[in-house]
């Protein structure tokens, strides 16, 4: 792992890991029952993680358990609230803009025993399911999954398909009840709650956005292209909210440090191969004199390298830094500048 500049043995472990000690000490049924209140995505890695673990050293330890005493001593619980308080959280911690779309997806929970489904599911598998399905139940599907695991979906999907799933993502801000329902029965599952459901927002720009970011290249590309033929205006805003590679030149020097921290080396060198000089010297400047230096000699050594192989390293520090900003561990700068 890349150090952070001027940083100690702390900042040293990875997140993932930290999360993965913490768990195989605690023992398997305090282990599992966290695990529960996990996504897929978490489990996986954490999970990923806990399995390659073979020798902790005892110091590692000790800092894990320092860093979640420490952060539980300084943590409200939540569970004495109601969603009212829940909501003056949140708009008071994120303003009323970010923890509106942050409510938005928590008040999705109870009605999408389907859809969540869906999201430990194989790409390839839920592309076979929607496959025949009305392209706004495509778009409600896309929409409601994680960008990267929708990035993949789509991939599956026929290239005739993809511009207007993406159009219909782009466009949604409201589903109506009757659109769940249809879903429901599409998924064969029973959504909570009743006629009178009030409709749910998912959708928009932004997550049309995040899903053509985490596409392959020439895919992203393509809709892209296809996209400023049909709606020039609309393919415009979705490029101004892409975050892309190059942007990393607009986070902050603790955000760039942080993020530096959970990403392998490895990933970093391919994915500055395909980087110019003014980004390669932000990340340089962010490490210790002799990381940046490692770095400098591995990047000189690293031959001819496929595009799309730099683009998948870029693309997986790319998710990574969402990852963190999801967690308000980075905010995101460039034209798409917002805590997501």
């Amino acid at each position: 792992m890349v150090d952070e500049k001027g940083t100690g043995s702390r900042a040293s472990i990875p997140f993932a890991e930290k999360a993965a000690i913490l768990l195989l000490a605690i023992g398997e049924e305090p282990a599992a029952e966290v695990l529960k209140q996990l996504g897929p995505k978490d489990v996986q890695r954490i999970g990923g993680t806990m399995a390659a673990l073979t020798d902790i050293k005892r110091e590692n330890i000790a800092i894990v358990f320092e860093e979640f005493i420490e952060e539980m001593t300084n943590t409200t619980g939540f569970g004495i609230g109601t969603e009212d308080y829940v909501r003056n959280m949140l708009t008071t911690a994120l303003g009323s803009e970010k923890a509106s779309g942050i409510i938005d997806r928590m008040s999705l929970g109870g009605n999408t025993q389907g859809l969540d489904t869906l999201k430990w599911m194989d790409a390839r598998a839920i592309s076979d399911i929607i496959r025949q399905e009305h392209p706004q139940i495509q778009a409600i599907v896309i929409a409601y999954l994680e960008s990267d695991l929708s990035a993949e979906v789509l991939s599956y999907l026929p290239e005739s398909m993809r511009l207007d799933i993406m159009i219909r993502v782009a466009k949604l801000d409201t589903v109506q009840p009757d659109a769940l329902l249809e879903l429901n029965n599409i998924l064969e599952r029973q959504f909570a709650g009743s006629s009178s459901a009030q409709k749910r927002r998912i959708g928009g720009t932004k997550v049309a956005a995040d899903i053509m970011t985490n596409l392959d290249g020439s895919i992203e590309t393509e809709i892209m292209d296809a996209l400023t033929e049909v709606d020039e205006g609309l393919s415009t805003t979705i490029q101004d909210l892409m975050f892309v590679f190059a942007n990393l030149l607009d986070v902050d020097d603790r955000g760039i440090q942080s993020l530096l921290r959970e990403v392998a080396t490895e990933v970093l060198v391919v994915a500055l191969k395909g980087a110019d000089d003014e980004l390669r010297e932000k990340i340089f400047t962010n490490m210790s004199s002799r990381a940046a230096d490692l770095l400098r000699d591995d990047l000189e050594a690293l031959g001819p390298m496929k595009v799309s192989d730099v683009e998948a390293a870029q693309k997986e520090i790319l998710v990574v830094a969402r990852r963190m900003a999801e967690a308000g561990d980075i905010i995101l700068g460039g034209s798409g500048e917002q805590m997501l």
